[in-house]
């Protein structure tokens, strides 16, 4: 361990752990946390972060870093706003498609044409919403976004000219098309701009409030940017090109939020839908959209939204039980939920500021394994109901 690192740990058992904390986390662990994220922040892997950790209801979190590099250096504050990239599917556009199937205003395993009659052509007529949310669709990854284009109609356009690359449900393909689209259902069917929809129905009710579509001006100081362009880096505008070009409200890419409103969020999925008297879902429509739903043919293993057991589960690492669930976004930032524990780690960073060199893809799964062997009151090696890979 480096010299600077071990100061980090002895400092960190010292000042972060409190009594409470102590007999729900081990100290240790906390402090390998903190260890692993200094040394990503030294080794260039991203300028900064926050990290949030809970189980029952206890919470250890802290920010390490720079909030931003360029044009001046800013400290990480816990506060801080980051662009979710593509936690948007997750923290946005799932939950809200499952409000409108909890209403009965949208069916599952509808055909998308049932709500997007447009989206026609080439046996894109039998793609279903289940598929869209599962990325069984058969669409490719995206949309270009090298010409001038500009718009929500114009990018739905394209995805309803885009040609399947796999038969629906048979193969699993991560596809932002698949979520744009359901951004646009959600639209039509509630006759409400998205950014407008998820305000009102998910995030006013949760008391989310930072995050949102479109920061106001005065949340700018506290957002941390990302990639510079053209000597300038974005800030408060999504990273995302095809969300960027949509006018910066998609249903894969666009949100902002921070680790306190993420934690709400996801300690309200922990208790099956309810945060603080506060009903969102019935337990139910957790159970449902947190459970396998791809296909037995499909190895990689999908929810509603959610990573269970896929090449993208990084974030789970080696503890946490198959049948948590979680996401990932491409600007640094990570969700990790165990339902059998209740417990959830969260990381958020922006890890492509000032470049796309930074990484946190190893940080993340050293977190997770962390986060699980932190938590002294649980047994991840008797999990009942946890899932099992076929033999």
């Amino acid at each position: 361990m480096r010299a600077g690192m071990l100061l980090v740990w002895l400092l960190s058992l010292f000042y972060t752990v409190s009594p409470l904390r102590a007999e729900v986390f081990r100290a240790d662990k906390l402090a390998a946390m903190d260890v692993a994220i200094t040394n990503a922040i030294a080794d260039g892997k991203c300028p900064g972060g926050v990290l949030w950790l809970e189980h029952n209801g206890t919470a250890y979190h802290k920010a390490f870093g720079s909030r931003a590099l360029v044009p001046a250096c800013e400290v990480m504050t816990e506060d801080t706003l980051f662009d979710a990239a593509s936690l948007t599917k997750v923290v946005a556009t799932t939950p809200a498609v499952m409000l409108l199937v909890e209403r009965g205003l949208v069916m599952l395993d509808a055909p998308v044409q049932t709500y997007i009659p447009e989206f026609s052509g080439g046996g894109k007529e039998v793609v279903t919403v289940r598929e869209l949310l599962t990325h069984t669709s058969g669409l490719p990854p995206d949309i270009e976004t090298k010409s001038d284009w500009h718009g929500q109609a114009e990018a739905i356009r394209k995805a309803c000219a885009a040609s399947l690359q796999s038969k629906p449900g048979t193969v699993f393909k991560y596809s932002d098309i698949n979520f744009f689209l359901l951004g646009e259902i959600v639209q039509r069917v509630s006759h409400t701009p998205l950014e407008v929809f998820v305000q009102r129905e998910i995030y006013g009710p949760l008391k989310m409030t930072d995050t949102g579509y479109l920061p106001s001006p005065e949340k700018i100081p506290r957002i941390a940017p990302t990639e510079v362009v053209a000597g300038k880096p974005w800030r408060g505008v999504v990273h995302d090109p095809t969300a960027r070009h949509m006018g910066g409200v998609a249903g894969h890419a666009g949100l902002f939020t921070t680790a306190p409103d993420v934690a709400r969020y996801a300690r309200m999925l922990v208790n099956l839908g309810e945060l603080d008297g506060v009903r969102l879902f019935k337990p139910e429509t957790v159970r449902l959209m947190t459970r396998v739903q791809t296909p037995p043919g499909i190895s990689a293993w999908r929810g509603l939204g959610w990573d269970i057991g896929s090449a993208f589960s990084g974030p789970r690492g080696d503890i946490f039980p198959l049948g948590s669930y979680g996401h990932t976004g491409w600007t640094g930032g990570s969700l990790w939920i165990d339902p059998y524990s209740r417990t959830f780690v969260i990381f958020l960073s922006n890890r492509n500021h000032p470049t796309e060199a930074g990484s946190v893809i190893a940080l993340r799964h050293r977190l997770g394994t962390l986060a699980a062997e932190a938590v002294t009151d649980f047994d991840f090696t008797k999990v009942a109901g946890a899932l099992k890979r076929p033999e």
